[in-house]
Order: C-alpha cells, then sequence, then structure tokens
C-alpha cells in the first residue's frame, strides 16, 4: 500500500484551516507562486497583460487560475502591481459595481491606461517575456 504524501494535519484538519494554512505559507515558499509575482513585477507601468499571459511567462502554460490565486495571497508589503493583470480580452474580472472593480479601474486610468466598457484596449496590452 502506498503511503499519502500528505500530513496527519492536512489529512484532518478541518477544511478552511487547511486553506487560511496554505495561504499564509503560500508566499516564497512556493515557487510558483514567486515565479508569478516576479512576472507581475515586470509588467510597464501603463500596460497591462491577462492571468494566462502572466502564467506562461512564469513558465506555467494553463495555470491562469494559479495566477489569480498568487495576486490574492499576495501580501500587501510587497507592492505588487496586480491592477495590471486582467482578464482574458482586457476584461477587469470583478463586478463592475464592486470596490475592487472602481479601485483596478481608478489605478489603472491613473497610468493612463484607456478603458472602455471595463476593459483595456489592446494597445495597452504588454508582451511579457518567460522568465
Amino acid at each position: 500500500m502506498a503511503r499519502s504524501s500528505k500530513s496527519f494535519s492536512e489529512l484532518f484538519l478541518p477544511l478552511n484551516a487547511q486553506r487560511s494554512r496554505s495561504r499564509r505559507g503560500a508566499s516564497a515558499e512556493n515557487p510558483a507562486i514567486q515565479a508569478i509575482w516576479d512576472v507581475v513585477c515586470t509588467i510597464p507601468r501603463g500596460q497591462v497583460s491577462t492571468y494566462g499571459a502572466v502564467a506562461r511567462a512564469a513558465g506555467l502554460p494553463g495555470r491562469a487560475r494559479l495566477a489569480g490565486f498568487a495576486l490574492k495571497v499576495a501580501p500587501k508589503e510587497i507592492n505588487l502591481p496586480w491592477h495590471r493583470v486582467v482578464g482574458a480580452g482586457g476584461r477587469i474580472v470583478f463586478p463592475i459595481s464592486s470596490a475592487p472593480h472602481r479601485e483596478q479601474a481608478k489605478r489603472l486610468r491613473a497610468e493612463g491606461v484607456e478603458l472602455k466598457n471595463g476593459r483595456a484596449q489592446r494597445s495597452f496590452m504588454a508582451h511579457l517575456e518567460k522568465i
């Protein structure tokens, strides 16, 4: 019988406790998360990139959701330019009437990114190189 690679606490802690623990430990301990943060930091001011493009540039093709998770768990102290990452087609992914949508739109406009109906224009898309 093969042994599980999970620890006792991972197997038996309530799911919410596991999630909060995994978010706290998601930072530099996880090279994929760190790679995503590194890529996001390369997006030039006044430009945007998609979650998918960030994941590909980090060497994680097909992991757009991981890129979103990495931004969600990023500590505020690292001042990550999270607002420069948008959904497919340049769309701000937060609901239109939400505070995060307004905040992201405000930050992008302050950097000179033109938005139309919650989407960044194609001319503001950054080309990211794989790191």
